[in-house]
């Protein structure tokens, strides 16, 4: 496994990390769907076990994900050696008893719960877990305040910002200045890091290192899904909600993993090691972190760690999705 640093810290992740948040389960906010179907904590034990032991060191979690679930099965699972590897939350999404969830009191409060949770003295990375600060930014400028409060006090280490638009990222890193942001990234759509767009700009001369959720798109780059039977999800899995899964988003993606799977191999690693390499080959790309259910997913996600793509093979992958 290979490490990076993380922005201008000494902070060094795994190139391949694992996002928890599948491990929150079925899961709503405020009525609206938000988790994944459940997991077996056995299963993500032994995937878990499998990936420190191949070189693993960070964990990204948010106290949204099963509402403190994912984070209390993650301390559960590390047990005593957690303290040992850099581990990641997010505030935001959760709002509790708050009006906004990025109200200073809350984000305090939830920081807290978010150490209990995880069993830890401090977090490595706290994120805002999106850009919406209310309205006219209202919570804007006392929610970056108690956030370097709490990075005074020790309870965190490294400040991020995650967000889903080159608005945000344009509107919020020069008022956040965090060290890592964050946002969804895949073959199909890596727009936050490609060369000359805003956020990109904005990486490169505040030398912010972007963390890429969402590298197999959810599942749909390794080919796991038929348009002729597309996915059913239940209640409380964010993904019933969603456009990619459905028959007529698959018929137009076949035909690019076909070409996929000509060039790189037809076996959930061979395209894993595509779709991840591919994020990774971009050096402002501090980590890949694929959600998983099971040690089956993680061997997948790992078996390519240490292969990267060749320049032909970058391009050939960003052609395939150009056209």
């Amino acid at each position: 496994m290979k490490y990076r640093k993380l922005g201008k810290t000494n902070v060094e992740v795994s190139e391949i990390s694992l996002g928890c948040w599948t491990m929150g389960g079925l899961n709503w906010v405020n009525g609206v769907p938000n988790g994944w179907a459940n997991v077996d904590e056995h299963e993500i034990k032994q995937a878990i076990f499998y990936a420190i032991d191949h070189g693993v060191n960070h964990f990204d979690n948010a106290d949204v994900y099963g509402n403190g679930r994912a984070e209390r099965m993650l301390a559960r699972v590390l047990g005593k050696r957690t303290n040992k590897f850099i581990i990641a939350t997010k505030i935001g999404w959760f709002p509790g008893t708050a009006v906004h969830a990025y109200e200073p009191a809350h984000i305090r409060h939830q920081c807290e719960q978010s150490l209990i949770n995880l069993n830890r003295d401090y977090i490595d990375l706290y994120y805002f877990h999106h850009g919406d600060f209310g309205e006219n930014d209202v919570y804007l400028n006392d929610a970056i305040e108690v956030m370097y409060k709490l990075k005074e006090e020790g309870k965190i280490r490294i400040i991020g910002q995650s967000a889903y638009s080159h608005e945000d990222f344009v509107k919020l890193i020069p008022k956040v200045k965090p060290e890592v942001i964050q946002s969804f990234a895949s073959a199909v759509d890596d727009r936050f890091v490609k060369e000359e767009t805003p956020t990109r700009k904005l990486l490169d001369e505040y030398k912010i290192s972007f963390i890429a959720f969402g590298p197999v798109h959810q599942g749909l780059l390794l080919g796991k899904y038929d348009k002729k039977n597309p996915p059913k999800f239940e209640p409380g899995d964010h993904r019933a909600n969603s456009t990619r899964f459905t028959a007529e988003n698959l018929a137009k993606l076949e035909p690019k993993i076909d070409k996929l799977k000509e060039k790189f191999g037809s076996s959930n690693e061979e395209l894993a090691r595509m779709a991840l390499q591919y994020m990774l080959h971009n050096k402002v790309v501090g980590s890949v972190i694929p959600g998983f259910r099971n040690l089956k997913q993680v061997i997948s996600n790992l078996y390519g760690a240490d292969k990267p793509l060749s320049d032909d093979e970058f391009n050939f992958v960003r052609k395939v999705f150009e056209e």
